[in-house]
């Protein structure tokens, strides 16, 4: 039997990277405790969310074909969907619409209970801002 996966560690490839840093971290409360380089204009962070969630996102560079020797990505189009907990999804939503995010769909309740909303980050992921449903 294979040992279990001990952490899944989500990472996204952004071609606009500093909009992609303030959509999760200014918007939705991420803070940096990871940087590559330490200096000058960063290729990497990583955020970390209430409960000990983190993302890392990552600098795409146009015409690269190697970042620190291995090859980049081939990051393009819908990657990945990430669900979001918040306290309050018609508020969320409303803050990242102002902030120029792409409200893919309006918050709604869904038959399970739950109240959801899906938003774009600035390079087209699919984020679902969501309230866990009343116990």
């Amino acid at each position: 039997m294979h040992a279990p996966a001990r952490k899944l560690f989500p990472m996204l490839s952004a071609t606009d990277f500093e909009r992609s840093l303030a959509f999760y971290a200014t918007y939705l409360g991420g803070q940096q405790t990871y940087r590559f380089p330490a200096d000058g204009e960063p290729m990497f962070v990583t955020l970390q969310f209430a409960a000990g969630s983190e993302l890392g996102i990552g600098r795409i560079v146009a015409g690269a074909t190697a970042l620190h020797g291995q090859a980049l990505r081939p990051a393009s189009g819908h990657r990945v969907e990430l669900c979001v907990y918040v306290d309050d999804v018609d508020t969320t939503a409303a803050r990242l619409e102002a902030a120029g995010a792409p409200i893919v769909l309006a918050p709604t309740d869904t038959p399970w209970g739950e109240r959801v909303a899906y938003v774009a980050d600035p390079d087209g992921n699919l984020v679902m801002l969501t309230r866990e449903a009343a116990a």
